[in-house]
């Protein structure tokens, strides 16, 4: 069925018994064909190239057919598409070649031929040359010639050419219909109609490894392919994903470990597959495994619709926001998810509790109302860029607080009375002070202190410092 180059420069050829195959080479490693198998190869190959283009079809025994008219512009051109394509291939572990024409048939013409000839592709964008790259073409390349093939060597008719220059009678009387449709299909005569791919509702995807594998990064290979098939499952689908996860499958039958679940979170939903491969390759350095993984499973956990890229003219200085949501992704996936936080603003005036701090991307995301604060004068938005953890007490010296030196007092007082809800009052009057070496900060002043509840004269050396400015 098929052979690598050394087999094919050793003298092996297609179709050879398996005892002659060891006599011309005695170490070569035969494999049973398996047609599911195949299958299955070429359903993944299929769902990959969606990513590409939304018409993808099956177009005979191991071969694929995409149509990228509508795809040329969006990816720079037919070479760059090109390469692409192969990118993804070597990804999956696939090689292929790759042909193109103005027809499906002519361009799955020049991709058997290439194959015969142990070439890369073939290639034809232009109509009025079809004809001549096509003329030269072997005549058993069509399906339908095979059962006719003796006869039509018979008649000196080697190649397409020849076969067009016969009378279209004689060959439909003799041969049937289906030989010269075909012909028609490939020089662009006809119109062929094909069954574009349709993809299922939900994506759950997997793969089988070859080996036991017992080190978590080299799980990142396998684990691009089945990122490969999401992607082109998500264009075609016009979807993003917020959330992914991998299944990581271990032994089975009498010494059955439960699988290890990842799960990827992501600040902005995405669908493009190296994104979510280096946030994937960062979780599984951090993996160490227990058990030998055998099997890969990846399922979509979360989907909205795919949003449009941003249309401005003028990009930001910091980046576009989807950038930006990139950068925390992989500072998430690096650190974890307890180490990188946001800031959460809530309802109230005293400093202390007017904001809480979340996961920057929480393993949950759904949607929350933000906190409205209350209408305030323009002073209150003055605040420090540190905010103590605890607030320090300042000691009075003449009269003034004093911290690295006597403070002076820039401000007029902002007054903050709160919290007598839930009984944790605070009555406070804050000043923006700065001391001798011109560094600004945020102190206060105790209304009810603890001193006047305790009894004591002195409540004016309640004064603490609650924060320091950039």
């Amino acid at each position: 069925m098929a052979l690598s180059k050394h087999a094919s420069a050793a003298g092996v050829q297609l179709g050879m018994r398996s005892g002659s195959v060891q006599m011309l080479l005695p170490e070569a490693m035969l494999r049973q064909y398996d047609s599911e198998q195949e299958q299955a190869s070429l359903q993944r190959v299929a769902t990959t190239l969606l990513q590409y283009s939304p018409q993808v079809a099956a177009a005979g025994p191991a071969s694929l057919l995409m149509n990228i008219g509508a795809s040329l512009r969006l990816f720079g051109g037919v070479r760059q598409l090109r390469r692409c394509v192969l990118n993804s291939m070597a990804l999956l572990g696939i090689s292929a070649t790759l042909s193109y024409a103005p027809n499906a048939a002519a361009a799955g013409l020049l991709a058997h031929a290439a194959n015969a000839y142990g070439r890369r592709g073939l290639y034809c964008l232009n109509p009025m040359r079809l004809s001549r790259r096509l003329d030269p073409l072997a005549l058993s390349l069509l399906p339908a010639a095979t059962p006719w093939r003796d006869w039509l060597q018979g008649i000196a008719c080697h190649d397409l050419k020849s076969l067009r220059q016969l009378p279209r009678a004689g060959i439909q009387r003799r041969c049937g219909k289906d030989l010269l449709s075909q012909l028609d299909y490939a020089y662009g005569v006809a119109t062929e109609l094909h069954q574009w791919l349709e993809v299922p509702a939900e994506f759950i995807a997997r793969i089988e490894l070859p080996e036991r594998i017992e080190q978590a990064e080299a799980l990142l290979n396998y684990a691009n392919a089945l990122l490969q098939q999401l992607s082109g499952w998500l264009r075609a689908k016009q979807l993003a994903v917020s959330q992914i996860q991998l299944e990581l499958e271990h032994e089975r039958g009498r010494l059955a470990v439960a699988p290890s679940q990842l799960t990827i979170t992501l600040a902005e939903a995405s669908w493009q597959a190296e994104h979510l491969a280096r946030l994937l390759k960062e979780r599984l350095a951090q993996l160490s495994l227990t058990t030998p993984v055998m099997a890969l499973r990846l399922h979509a956990m979360q989907l909205v619709a795919m949003q449009a890229p941003s249309a401005s003219l003028f990009p930001e200085p910091s980046g576009s926001p989807q950038q930006q949501h990139r950068l925390l992704e992989l500072l998430v996936a690096r650190l974890g998810a307890d180490q990188v936080l946001q800031t959460l603003p809530q309802a109230d005036y005293r400093p202390e509790v007017a904001n809480h701090w979340i996961a920057a991307i929480p393993s949950q995301p759904k949607a929350r109302a933000t906190a409205q604060l209350p209408h305030a004068p323009t002073a209150m938005m003055n605040r420090p860029s540190w905010l103590l953890a605890e607030p320090i007490p300042l000691e009075l010296r003449q009269h003034r607080p004093y911290y690295r030196g006597a403070l002076s007092i820039l401000s007029p007082p902002e007054r903050i009375e709160a919290g007598w809800w839930n009984g944790q009052l605070v009555t406070r009057d804050y000043f923006i002070a700065e001391n001798s070496e011109h560094l600004r900060c945020w102190i206060y002043h105790e209304r009810i202190s603890v001193a006047q509840h305790t009894g004591q004269q002195d409540a004016d050396a309640v004064w603490y410092l609650h924060g320091w400015f950039g």
